[in-house]
């Protein structure tokens, strides 16, 4: 692959199908900065990351992301800690991450002009992204309650796309109880406290537009981690809906701090990362400053 080649690797799936009749529209556009554009469409998650490193290997100008959370976390993993810049043109259901990057989350042909246009003039800046072993994450990780919502969630067949996702937190919430959690941030003291919830990020927003972490930076070489702590299900309830405007952050039982690593643990949870499962507790999270190139 030549240094004018852009890899377009894509979910045709994400947006019920949205991404997939753009894919032509969303090539032209990035074809107008004069690259040449190959479309890259893995048989599932795990081949579409091979097909986007192999992509950034040949040598590569810019892989860019066309779909939602989960396509954009799969071509982070493939880009981090390399020089190949990332591009988002975001068609899927959550978006959030292009959501905190600013760009149009509801017009995927202006996000690839975008893209096009930054890919002309060399525009990639560097972005902060999370690294947990041998993976990454651009977002937002959640474990606990969120995570158990997920677990449930994958085990059902019905109903499909988002909706799903509301069906497993209603069958969740009455058999959930707080979980017990160690975090050590930047090697300090341990600190054990029971949770409803701990969200450890990058960016603002998870979860299709919830700002769990509302001071949040890409930027800062730093991580948010907020941790809910034990509450009552009417409470929850209640408190619930402000973490779309990141007012819930006010909530007395709501703890928010920042560190370069957090280590967190807590037996037999799971953690999601972008919206995609990541790994069993316990993990390290790590900040890595600058560890992608961002055309955004």
């Amino acid at each position: 692959m030549r240094t004018s080649d852009v890899a377009l690797i894509v979910n045709p799936t994400a947006g019920k199908g949205r991404a997939a009749r753009l894919v032509a529209a969303v090539a032209g556009r990035i074809r107008e900065a004069g690259a040449n554009v190959s479309i890259l469409i893995g048989h599932d998650a795990e081949d579409a990351v091979t097909l986007a490193r192999k992509a950034a290997a040949d040598g590569a100008s810019a892989v860019v992301a066309l779909g939602g959370d989960g396509m954009v976390h799969l071509a982070l993993n493939a880009v981090a800690g390399t020089d190949t810049p990332l591009g988002i043109v975001p068609a899927g259901t959550g978006n959030d991450l292009a959501h905190t990057l600013g760009l149009p989350t509801n017009d995927p042909l202006a996000a690839a002009a975008l893209v096009a246009q930054r890919l002309a003039a060399g525009g990639a800046w560097p972005m902060d992204a999370i690294r947990v072993g041998e993976k990454w994450f651009g977002c937002v990780l959640g474990c606990g309650f969120d995570s158990r919502v997920n677990d449930r969630a994958n085990r059902m067949s019905w109903p499909k796309g988002k909706m799903r996702y509301n069906f497993a937190m209603l069958a969740e919430l009455p058999v959930f109880s707080p979980l017990p959690f160690r975090l050590v941030l930047d090697d300090g003291e341990p600190w054990e406290t029971d949770a409803m919830l701990v969200a450890i990020g990058n960016a603002q927003s998870y979860g299709a537009g919830m700002k769990v972490l509302p001071d949040a930076d890409v930027r800062d070489g730093l991580l948010d981690v907020m941790v809910l702590g034990p509450v009552s299900k009417p409470e929850f309830l209640k408190t619930f809906p402000k973490v779309f405007k990141g007012t819930h952050v006010s909530h007395p039982a709501v703890t928010v701090k920042r560190a370069r690593t957090i280590e967190v643990s807590s037996p037999g949870v799971t953690a999601y990362a972008d919206g995609e499962y990541l790994a069993d507790l316990p993990i390290r999270c790590e900040c890595v400053p600058g560890a992608v190139q961002i055309l955004a």
